[in-house]
């Protein structure tokens, strides 16, 4: 078998996982897929606008793959990583547990009711995390 050579700036061969294992968000921390996020300018049917965001979405009520678009609007506050790279979201139970130690470039917020979620910067790459509230549950905290 051959060694692989570390991808990620200080990780040891020994520690990269074989093809066949999941992340060790998934299989560690207990993180679970979400979405895709894909931006587009292509305007698309049945989206929904989030004003605040300046964020228009669509896709995700529908995909059975998860995948959502988010076409913005020239002056939408986000950060360009969000604007520009495909995210992958993952749902988390404890938002502000899996937040520590990553960088943040959209702080925790609720862009919609019953849902908590934030960026990260992955090795240049956005990541968002994701909680939801179930009717009758508080937030984890």
């Amino acid at each position: 078998m051959t060694e692989r050579r570390p991808s990620s700036p200080g990780a040891t061969a020994a520690e990269h996982r074989q093809a066949h294992e999941p992340p060790p968000v998934v299989a560690k921390r207990g993180w679970r897929y979400h979405h895709l996020g894909i931006p587009t300018a292509v305007q698309r049917p049945d989206e929904i606008y989030l004003e605040e965001l300046k964020l228009h979405v669509s896709g995700f009520p529908t995909s059975p793959h998860g995948i959502e678009w988010m076409r913005f609007d020239e002056d939408s506050p986000l950060h360009p990583l969000i604007k520009t790279l495909p995210h992958v979201a993952f749902e988390v139970e404890d938002l502000d547990a899996a937040l520590e130690g990553e960088e943040i470039i959209h702080p925790p917020g609720s862009p919609s009711a019953g849902v908590r979620a934030a960026m990260i910067a992955v090795d240049g790459a956005p990541v968002e995390l994701i909680c939801f509230r179930r009717p009758g549950e508080p937030f984890a905290e």
